[in-house]
């Protein structure tokens, strides 16, 4: 994400103000250059091992069009589009890239060998916790409820006024964040399985696994998002996410973040941060592969382990397992 990060920021920073809209990244170019069709299904499980290097690659909306490395040991895919509630719009068919050959998730499953010790297939999404307003708009898919049975109970409702309107909201409350977590992550589960339906619609057989359970995933965790100051709602809407996640299936939820980026966002971690304690981490920074390599050994900032580091190369970044 290093190399797609200056695109990614130029986008965050322009739509924070429109955070209630999904940003769709039109891009005109051509065709992925991708493998041949699998003999069977990529996805969650561990990596061939084998001689290979471990050395993987992560791609996402600002590689739309362009040719991708044709056989990386292992595949992480961003599904979202640079905000939390976008889709990347050659994450699967679409208008812009109706072909399966054109889908970064295609490339992903059929490219990917498995010869590292991390899972063939991950996925990335975005996160942020917006709140029920921002920049004096009222964000259209803040939860107005949730159940009272949910990690901080119920998401309640309550009036704002803007600009001589009155709209009912859900509260600023660490119940509504869990619920607008626990939603993104039910949406991203969704995005999912629509790619992977469209793609295995257009083969003459089911090539790219559909389910949560298929792939690990990571939270990309980043200031450039938006995010409210107070970190104990940060902190429970990255819970939401992660029991969404797990509700959907998913059998590995870990972080993309740097230490100083996790801690700006969340307070910290530490035993008390329930389900984020203890997450593997992906660590970004590096501008070669020594240094990358070098990074496997740096503290975990969610008190678990760093298991996959990034670092700058051209035209995709490139990820070492640690």
């Amino acid at each position: 994400m290093n190399a797609q990060r200056v695109a990614k920021r130029t986008m965050r920073l322009a739509g924070r103000a429109a955070a209630i809209a999904a940003l769709i990244g039109v891009v005109t170019a051509p065709a992925l250059a991708v493998a041949k069709p699998p003999n069977r299904g990529g996805g969650g499980g561990g990596g061939g091992g084998g001689g290979a290097t471990p050395t993987g690659n992560d791609v996402s909306y600002p590689q739309c069009g362009t040719s991708l490395p044709s056989a990386p040991a292992f595949a992480i895919v961003g599904l979202t589009g640079g905000l939390a509630n976008d889709l990347n719009p050659c994450f699967g068919p679409s208008a812009t890239y109706p072909s399966y050959t054109q889908s970064e998730l295609y490339w992903a499953v059929a490219s990917a060998t498995g010869a590292s010790t991390q899972p063939k297939v991950s996925l990335y999404v975005n996160t942020a916790d917006p709140g029920n307003v921002y920049n004096g708009t009222a964000i259209g898919d803040w939860p107005t409820s949730s159940s009272s049975a949910d990690l901080y109970g119920a998401c309640t409702t309550t009036t704002v006024t803007l600009s001589g309107t009155t709209y009912t909201v859900g509260t600023d409350s660490t119940a509504c964040a869990w619920q607008y977590g626990y939603n993104k992550a039910t949406q991203d589960v969704t995005w999912l399985a629509s790619a992977a339906q469209a793609i295995n619609g257009q083969l003459s057989s089911s090539t790219v696994p559909a389910t949560a359970s298929s792939y690990p995933w990571w939270l990309d965790v980043e200031t450039a998002n938006t995010w409210q100051s107070d970190t104990a709602m940060n902190v429970a809407d990255l819970q939401g996410m992660v029991a969404g996640l797990e509700a959907a299936g998913a059998g590995k939820v870990g972080a993309y973040s740097t230490a100083s980026q996790w801690d700006s966002v969340t307070g910290g971690t530490n035993s008390s941060s329930g389900s984020l304690y203890g997450i593997p981490e992906w660590l970004p920074g590096a501008r070669t592969l020594s240094g990358a390599q070098a990074n496997c050994t740096q503290p975990a900032f969610t008190g678990g382990a760093v298991t996959l580091t990034q670092w700058f190369s051209r035209p995709v970044d490139s990820d070492w397992a640690c």
